[in-house]
């Protein structure tokens, strides 16, 4: 088992003061782990612009888990989700939850399956595929998209994967208003929330929207 860097373990408590999440020892290690493993593949395979692992601690980790108290249900597919964000941060602070983690780069899917293996998180699963060629019987209880498109495509590919009951969960920056003027007419925003990310001088919102 990879050993915790114990300077960022403190950096992490220190946001995770300021959010009002039940956060145990384990779940704290594996977010430190996950931000080691992703410096350390970082080098090789690219995933990230961001080279600080305490600056991935609040862009990743943080920006990420913030969102965890706001999932309702219990089958989530995270599309376009890069290095597994907000995927893995979701699956470690969600262990009752399962997590699809879907994204057409053959290099970031092995990443994952990696990081699903060494933080022994078997609510993983990671596929390499186009969303719109992703097929499973089940319908999701929601999509979550952190900076896989705009609304609108990110409704276009992604609608199959969820019923009349699951909802879209899109991470954006700014207030996306003209995203938003863009929804088309059998979608709907059912709320908008927005996110207070520890140590992050930027905006951060929640667009939840359903089908109608």
């Amino acid at each position: 088992m990879m050993l915790v860097d114990s300077e960022l373990l403190a950096s992490l408590d220190d946001g995770l003061a300021n959010l009002s999440l039940s956060v145990s020892l384990t779940q704290k290690q594996n977010l430190v782990r996950f931000v080691q493993l992703i410096d350390k593949w970082n080098k090789a395979y690219n995933l990230t612009s961001v080279r600080d692992p305490k600056e991935m601690l609040v862009k990743h980790i943080l920006d990420s888990i913030v969102v965890a108290p706001l999932l309702q249900g219990s089958r989530f597919i995270d599309v376009g989700t890069g290095p597994g964000l907000p995927g893995i941060p979701l699956a470690i602070m969600r262990p009752d939850c399962e997590f699809v983690l879907l994204d057409s780069l053959g290099k970031r899917v092995r990443f994952i399956k990696q990081v699903a293996h060494e933080l022994a998180l078997p609510n993983v699963q990671a596929v390499q595929c186009r969303v719109e060629e992703f097929q499973q019987g089940i319908p999701f209880d929601a999509v979550l998209s952190r900076a896989f498109a705009s609304i609108k495509d990110m409704l276009h590919w992604c609608q199959h994967l969820v019923d009349s009951e699951g909802v879209f969960l899109a991470l954006k920056g700014q207030f996306p208003g003209e995203e938003m003027d863009d929804i088309p007419a059998n979608f709907a925003v059912s709320e908008v929330v927005k996110l207070d990310v520890p140590g992050l001088d930027a905006q951060r919102h929640l667009v939840k929207i359903r089908k109608i």
